[in-house]
């Protein structure tokens, strides 16, 4: 019986390609310069990640290297093409003024292989006066799944805009048990928890999530599960991520253990004090809230 083909490796040469790639596909042309994505955050299969961890710093080095090189190169090649034509002038792309923002991350999606690169990018984009509007950001995501590449790009209001309104809290509070508050890319949210136990995290297809983030791919499909003991009126939460959940800063023992390539649920959970700010992987914080502290 023929076994099925392994899968490619990334090699770093890939993934600084791919990062290229994503800055060509996300340009905004303005009238007198074109913009370029500033952040990137690049997504790798555990096994990539793992065997690619230790040169991390040399890849992203090489990478802000690589970017630099393609902005001179379009630039030159837009001069050239100036002075053969003589037409108007072409907009000159700006590197970022901050510099190149790029982190390389563990793929935490569980249909993802190896060899897949997962990159979200942005640039915010300046107000548009004339239709009384705010800024924007344009997000671009590229992929490269097995072997096919794809783009997505969006413009959402920028994430300091309050462009979602807190939704209505039940009559008097009947039956709400906490409150959570939280901002995502969705906009400024509030969620009223009445019921004893809820899931918190991405979601997706075989998912179940109460309260379903609209985040960057650090935070799990399901990141963490929160419970309130019926008797006591106690929360306790259990991390079921791969990046970890903070409550008031400090670290929360993971319930999950990855070991010989299996999940296993050790149900581990720790204590939530009545007002506290919980992390999810260092991306988005809930600002929590027991009803009964008042």
């Amino acid at each position: 019986m023929d076994r099925p083909p392994t899968a490619n490796p990334a090699t770093a040469r890939d993934v600084i390609l791919e990062i290229v790639r994503n800055m060509k596909e996300g340009m905004e042309p303005l009238h007198y310069s074109v913009l370029p994505p500033a952040i990137y955050h690049v997504y790798l299969h555990p096994d990539d990640m793992e065997r690619l961890r230790g040169i991390v710093p040399r890849i992203v080095d090489e990478a802000k290297r690589a970017l630099d090189a393609e902005v001179e190169r379009m630039n030159r090649a837009s001069l050239a093409s100036r002075l053969k034509l003589a037409r108007r002038e072409d907009p000159k792309i700006s590197a970022p003024d901050g510099g190149w923002q790029i982190r390389i991350l563990e793929n935490t999606d569980e249909e993802v292989s190896q060899g897949d690169v997962v990159i979200y990018s942005e640039l915010a984009l300046p107000a548009k006066m004339e239709l009384s509007a705010g800024s924007m950001t344009k997000r671009i995501a590229t992929r490269k799944l097995g072997g096919t590449q794809s783009t997505a790009q969006t413009y959402e209001p920028r994430k300091s805009e309050p462009v979602a309104a807190p939704e209505a809290p039940p009559a008097d509070g009947e039956g709400v048990f906490a409150v959570i508050e939280y901002e995502d890319q969705g906009g400024r949210k509030t969620f009223h928890m009445n019921k004893n136990e809820i899931v918190v995290g991405r979601g997706g297809r075989d998912y179940w999530t109460d309260i379903k983030l609209e985040t960057l791919a650090d935070v799990s499909r399901e990141h963490f599960r929160l419970r309130r003991d019926s008797a006591s009126g106690q929360f306790f939460l259990k991390d079921l991520s791969r990046l970890g959940t903070t409550i008031n800063g400090e670290a929360v023992p993971s319930s999950i253990d990855f070991s010989d390539g299996e999940k296993r649920d050790r149900q581990v959970e720790a204590p939530v004090p009545a007002q506290a700010r919980i992390g999810l992987a260092g991306v988005v914080f809930l600002e929590f809230r027991s009803v009964a502290a008042g």
